[in-house]
């Protein structure tokens, strides 16, 4: 069998730009710079900022360009070591314990050393992760620290300053080659400065106009080229509203998709106060942008639209 091809790291932030893009990530020369550095240093990149906005994306795109296995760390409150490195498999131990026995096996260090065995090993993602790889160390994403607690966090430190995992019965297993970890955080709450100091940091904003239409034109290439400068404009102002939530990328996104489908070449009230579902998560955001601010919004968004055309 033919060895996968290994696409090696880009050789500088003009590389790196062309790798997102041709993964289809429209990112600025900020991004490239730090995603750039924090290849060729080998250090953990952790990216900040509010939902929607691409974190995510990154080590996706980042995982394709580059030919490596993505593996994901979604966490969540209450994560522990069994669902983040690994646990065994305590059925299969047991199964080998009774067939030891009714073989007659009496050798008490063979049978443990026989029931903890790499073969009863249940390897989760940050164990996966140090393992080698046939198209080179994977991207680890791990998705959302902020929403696990400190002790997970304290436990990371080990993993990101050395690439290692300590299991008692079998001992410490290391990378041969570190894993391209990427971390992202919505900032629930600050993540602490020991596992900071051990990464990049990036704080992703909120694109502005212009590159926000280049993503729609990347991502949802059927909306028409006016329709995509209106809801662009839209969006754009809408975020400067008093918003428990406020749009993200993804739904921009989601909104240019819902026009398509509802073959709407240009934005009308009607039409923007039928779909806010799509862009507003909250009713109560809803409930205040719907009606005589929508259409204020909109025919604000509809001037800045015809000066850009």
């Amino acid at each position: 069998m033919t060895p996968p091809t290994v696409t090696p790291l880009p050789g500088s932030i003009d590389e790196t730009l062309a790798l997102l893009a041709s993964a289809r990530y429209v990112g600025d020369r900020a991004l490239a710079t730090v995603l750039f550095l924090s290849l060729r240093m080998g250090r953990p990149l952790m990216l900040e900022g509010e939902a929607g906005v691409g974190k995510t994306e990154i080590a996706k795109v980042l995982a394709a360009a580059l030919g490596r296995r993505l593996i994901r760390l979604q966490c969540y409150e209450g994560l522990d070591v069994a669902s983040a490195v690994y646990e065994w498999n305590y059925a299969g131990q047991m199964m080998a314990i009774r067939l030891a026995e009714a073989g007659g096996e009496t050798d008490r260090d063979r049978l443990q050393e026989d029931v903890f065995s790499p073969r009863h090993l249940v390897k989760r993602p940050l164990l996966q992760a140090l393992e080698p790889q046939a198209g080179g160390p994977p991207v680890l994403l791990i998705d959302e620290l902020d929403r696990t607690d400190e002790a997970f966090e304290a436990f990371l430190l080990e993993i990101l300053s050395d690439f290692q995992v300590t299991v008692p019965e079998l001992g410490t297993i290391a990378a041969a080659a570190p894993p391209i970890v990427i971390i992202t955080s919505n900032r629930t709450r600050e993540i602490h400065d020991a596992l900071k100091r051990r990464c990049l940091y990036h704080w992703i904003d909120y694109p502005d106009a212009e590159r926000e239409r280049r993503i729609v034109a990347e991502k949802a290439p059927h909306a028409a080229s006016a329709l995509t400068r209106e809801l662009v404009a839209f969006v754009q102002r809408l975020r400067g509203e008093d918003l428990f939530k406020a749009p993200g990328v993804a739904e921009t996104l989601d909104w240019a998709s819902a026009l398509t489908e509802l073959d709407a070449v240009a934005l009308d009230p009607a039409t923007v106060d039928d779909t806010l579902g799509v862009l507003l998560k909250y009713q109560d955001d809803i409930a205040r942008i719907s009606g005589s601010r929508a259409r204020a919004i909109l025919d604000a968004a509809r001037a800045e639209a015809r000066l850009e055309a």
